[in-house]
């Protein structure tokens, strides 16, 4: 997947496990965004509708499994970590000759090996009314613009006022909140791909680490050294 490739919104009749060996993927669902770096991987129930992207240059392998043998029952997006076993398994079972007997034999080993990341998925709805979607893009495009609503709003053509509304009702999120949950987006993209967390810390708009440690463990229950951990 080049830079810039995009799978638009679509699902499956088959539960797909999605991984990528190398770069990072995102994957959003309508619960949130799911940034996935080589050491962790989806798995995505059948009929869920989603979409994947790539952030910079990526290799996206999936596996797809029928639902009339699958005795795992997650009935949303989980993410799992991707252990050297199952590294070597995936693209075992992409192979489209693989006979029923062996591929019967994988399968039973890959829902062995599958086990939930309790890691929390990141959900930024961008707004309908033209002016507040006009701010949401901006924050989007630069987490670290620090500019109030009151200052937005001259810029968009709307009151303060009018901009918190449409942000609250259209995406269930307060303007502040909703900030926050841009910036921690835009963070883990970048925490996915090695950089540090101060480096991190300021270009998705925080003073000090610290501020940023403290807001990614309130929404995600871990730190961001821990939170793509390999296990």
């Amino acid at each position: 997947m080049p830079v810039g490739r995009l799978f638009e919104w679509h699902d499956h009749d088959e539960h797909q496990l999605a991984w990528s060996p190398e770069g990072v993927l995102v994957i959003s669902t309508e619960a949130g965004s799911h940034v996935l770096p080589p050491a962790r991987a989806l798995w995505i129930p059948a009929g869920v509708r989603h979409e994947t992207r790539a952030s910079g240059a990526a290799v996206m392998r999936s596996v797809y499994l029928r639902t009339a043998r699958c005795p795992i029952r997650w009935d949303r997006p989980t993410p799992v970590a991707v252990n050297p076993l199952l590294r070597e398994l995936i693209p075992h079972l992409e192979d489209g000759s693989l006979a029923d007997g062996p591929r019967r034999r994988a399968e039973a080993l890959l829902f062995d090996l599958l086990a939930p990341l309790a890691v929390a998925a990141i959900d930024v709805r961008l707004p309908t009314d033209e002016r507040a979607l006009r701010v949401a893009e901006a924050l989007l495009e630069n987490p670290a613009d620090s500019r109030t609503l009151h200052e937005w709003g001259h810029d968009v053509g709307a009151s303060s006022r009018t901009l918190a509304r449409a942000f609250l009702s259209e995406t269930g999120l307060s303007f502040g909140r909703w900030r926050t949950l841009a910036r921690l987006q835009a963070a883990l993209l970048q925490l996915a791909e090695g950089l540090p967390v101060g480096l991190v810390a300021d270009r998705v708009g925080y003073g000090t680490p610290s501020a940023f440690v403290a807001a990614f463990r309130s929404h995600t229950g871990v730190t961001p050294g821990r939170y793509f951990q390999a296990i």
